[in-house]
């Protein structure tokens, strides 16, 4: 999308990459002078959280984020020319578990558990680049609904028929479409007030049971199933519980109040798209 607006991006790769930058986080490597003179950064990089939280899957979730992060931050800050913009990705997981009723935005502070302490040390890792003047966004994503991530696990199920909600169903789910991310975050590169947390979800959150609900009609296929709450503990442990058995219902207030339009506003839209 960057490049079809007549812009140059550069990636940055731990392969190497024709006119890229290579790094190593774990090694703490960056090719420095290949960042020189670019107008914005965005750090997307991370472990997958998906799969049950081990004690070395949490190293990797939380390791994998706050090195690179702070790698990236630390070198764009020495750089004699450094971008004026770094957008980082983050999660809604920063806000923790919030009863159905209750809405979060970007004013509400960081909650409980494993997601909200790594979200907060994945964010507080800019702080080089915000102290060396630099725009910092925090891009705090919803569930991304697309074919992979968590719509990817829930498919197989409902497609034959035996998909349906977790636990009661009634916690709220903040998502974003797949393909509404690079539009939000062109958004984002493109309106300089905007700096701090930014929540990356669509305007209109839904219960488990309405997801539920909203893939099985664009599938042709019954809901019935319930899984309860104890299987979901026993299959997942604390990835389930923090991921799928609560949520919260996320305000994305800081894109709608710069005039940011949702392609995908409705989940149903967004699963008829991703599926098509």
């Amino acid at each position: 999308m960057l490049q079809q607006g007549g812009h140059e991006v550069v990636p940055i790769s731990r392969g190497r990459v024709t006119g890229g930058v290579q790094w190593d986080p774990e090694a703490g490597r960056i090719d420095a002078a290949g960042l020189e003179g670019l107008d914005a950064v965005v750090n997307l990089a991370g472990e997958n959280v998906s799969g049950r939280w081990t004690a070395g899957k949490k190293r990797r979730i939380l390791e994998s984020r706050v090195r690179a992060t702070t790698l990236l931050a630390h070198t764009l800050a020495k750089l004699a020319r450094p971008p004026a913009t770094l957008v980082s990705a983050s999660a809604i997981g920063y806000y923790g578990a919030h009863p159905p009723e209750d809405a979060v935005d970007e004013t509400s502070p960081a909650g409980e558990g494993f997601l909200a302490r790594v979200t907060s040390a994945w964010e507080q890792a800019t702080a080089m680049a915000a102290a060396a003047g630099m725009r910092v966004v925090h891009a705090r994503l919803g569930m991304v609904v697309g074919r992979g991530g968590a719509l990817g696990v829930m498919l197989p199920l409902f497609r034959i028929g035996l998909g349906g909600p977790v636990g009661t169903g009634e916690q709220v789910v903040s998502w974003i479409a797949l393909d509404e991310i690079s539009p939000a975050l062109l958004h984002v590169l493109a309106t300089p007030a905007l700096g701090g947390a930014v929540n990356f979800t669509a305007p209109h959150p839904v219960s488990f049971n309405e997801l539920a609900r909203s893939l099985a009609a664009v599938l042709h296929r019954p809901a019935l199933f319930r899984v309860p709450a104890f299987a979901a503990r026993l299959a997942l442990g604390q990835m389930g519980e923090e991921m799928v058995l609560t949520g919260a219902r996320v305000r994305p207030a800081r894109l709608l109040e710069t005039g940011y339009t949702f392609r995908f506003p409705e989940l149903g839209g967004a699963l008829r798209h991703a599926l098509a």
